[in-house]
């Protein structure tokens, strides 16, 4: 067990910081929707009821979309795109899809490879892309989660203006929507090229996130 521990730490911590601070989003989120209950002269929501709301999902959605579209940008754009001095980066020399050979698949993969590494059929296109597919899958269905939720809390905000409820498509068209998204994708935008120009000049040791302390700042692709 302690072996296993080890070998799945990284994820296992990131998975459990992750849940601790949802609940402590989840406890403060429902504190401050209670705060604005009372003030309008409203009655305020159980904690259970509040997990379930459109302003705790909402919440909740509009960053997990923002995160998994980081994510499929930039696995997507540094196949083509290179920075030259940067750990994000391939070796310039190395822009663009790889052979066969480099990619290890068909007759080319090893014989423990996966196994739709081996065919050469649709099978392998899938598995070859499989791990944007699979971050744009989380997107997309986040993205969607999020307008459902924020078109929820958006009407009961009209209701509770006397003002008419509008439909879904409406909404998604609606300025609340995009403002809601827009401040997510900025933010996650400047952070990954943030990261891409502080890796060409900033070191951490023992990271794979970061060259050799001592590399040149105009290697490309190295990490320590």
């Amino acid at each position: 067990m302690r072996r296993w521990l080890f070998e799945q730490s990284l994820t296992l911590f990131f998975l459990a910081i992750f849940l601790l601070a949802l609940v402590g989003q989840s406890v403060v989120g429902l504190l401050a929707y209670n705060d604005e209950q009372r003030a309008h002269g409203e009655h305020g929501l159980s904690y259970g009821r509040y997990l379930v709301s459109s302003d705790f999902g909402g919440n909740v959605m509009e960053n997990w979309q923002s995160e998994f579209l980081q994510f499929t940008l930039i696995v997507l754009a540094t196949v083509w795109l290179v920075q030259r001095g940067s750990t994000e980066s391939k070796p310039l020399q190395d822009a663009g899809p790889e052979s066969d050979e480099d990619a290890r698949v068909g007759e080319h993969a090893p014989r423990d490879a996966p196994r739709w590494a081996k065919v050469k059929d649709w099978r392998l296109r899938v598995y070859e892309n499989s791990l944007v597919l699979a971050m744009l899958g989380v997107f997309l269905g986040s993205w969607l989660a999020q307008s459902l939720t924020n078109w929820r809390m958006f009407n009961d905000e009209q209701t509770q203006h006397g003002e008419a409820a509008v439909s879904w498509l409406t909404y998604v068209g609606n300025p609340d929507f995009w403002n809601r998204t827009l401040q997510n994708w900025q933010s996650e935008f400047l952070a990954v090229a943030t990261m891409t120009a502080f890796a060409i000049y900033l070191r951490q040791r023992g990271s794979p996130e970061s060259k050799p302390v001592g590399a040149p700042h105009e290697e490309t692709g190295s990490t320590g």
